[in-house]
């Protein structure tokens, strides 16, 4: 076989970007969503098995005898010496993959636990269940109550979190809430409500802990951050907001009252048990849910 001098020389190639924009892809798919994991996966997979064909294919075209059923022929100069019985790999090629190799698993071994360290809290016990608020007589008709409760007894004060409640009445002979959260949806700094608060708490013990309830009579609710204000449905209705307060999902047993997940809300029509609420995946604060504007952000973090 003939060599012209270029045999050692590194041709350009954009396997490598390709790989790279797929890893980047798997990446970002970590904490934005699995299907842009498994998209990333899979193009990585595709894009790392072309790219090593190809640099085969530059490197060792020996190995490569026939392309589409045609024989490859030799360079018409004769050998200056006999050709091997078969592909052979050089000491120097065996100690430089070789080196790679045990490169690549070293690096592996340590990055691979670093990255799971700061990547898997972010899924781990990302869910958990319906905080229990207590009977549903410690909510009078009509009457916000500014509820303090734990999410997780078992994480302690660092779940507490604050919700105003105000049972509606009966709807179809079923108990209808109003549970709005106090998380403001510009920058996520509690909102107070716009009226007296009882300065008598009331206490009471659930399963999930101590509940704290103070009665409030508010017109709307206002944040004293930035200054966003909201109607008594929190409906926005000044400041920089872009949407509704969020709001819980509820249940009834044993005639106590559950709270689930939170939503997010983009405008309340109505008021009341006869309010009519569309509801959307809870969206981080300052992001729009039900308007043009919306497009902007196609896909939400893990909450």
């Amino acid at each position: 076989m003939q060599h012209d001098g270029r045999d050692n020389v590194i041709s350009r190639s954009l396997w490598p970007f390709g790989f790279a924009l797929a890893a980047a892809a798997f990446l970002v798919g970590l904490v934005l969503s699995w299907w842009i994991v498994a998209i990333g996966g899979g193009a990585a997979l595709v894009i790392g098995a072309l790219w090593i064909t190809d640099t085969i294919r530059r490197q060792h075209p020996h190995l490569l005898e026939e392309t589409e059923g045609h024989r490859i022929d030799a360079p018409a100069v004769a050998p200056a010496r006999p050709a091997p019985a078969g592909p052979t790999l050089s000491r120097s090629r065996f100690l430089e993959a070789s080196t790679l190799g045990l490169g690549a698993v070293m690096g592996g071994a340590l990055t691979v636990p670093a990255v799971g360290f700061m990547i898997a809290p972010a899924f781990e016990q990302q869910r958990h269940g319906d905080a229990n608020l207590g009977p549903l007589d410690n909510f009078p008709e009509g009457t916000y109550m500014v509820t303090t409760f734990m999410l997780d007894k078992r994480k302690g004060d660092v779940s507490r979190r604050t919700a105003y409640i105000r049972y509606n009445g009966l709807l179809q002979e079923q108990p209808s809430f109003t549970i709005v959260s106090n998380r403001c949806a510009h920058l996520g700094c509690p909102v107070q409500p716009s009226g007296p608060i009882s300065e008598q708490p009331k206490l009471i013990e659930t399963s999930n802990g101590e509940v704290t309830l103070r009665e409030a009579n508010p017109a709307g609710f206002s944040c004293p951050c930035h200054g966003g204000a909201y109607d008594a449905e929190g409906n926005r209705t000044a400041g920089p907001p872009v949407r509704a307060l969020d709001r819980y999902e509820y249940s009834i047993r044993g005639g106590e009252l559950y709270l689930g997940k939170m939503y997010s809300v983009g405008t309340v029509h109505g008021t009341g048990a006869h309010a009519r609420i569309r509801k959307f995946t809870l969206a981080a604060p300052g992001q729009h849910v039900d308007d043009w504007e919306w497009w902007l952000y196609p896909l939400q973090p893990p909450h």
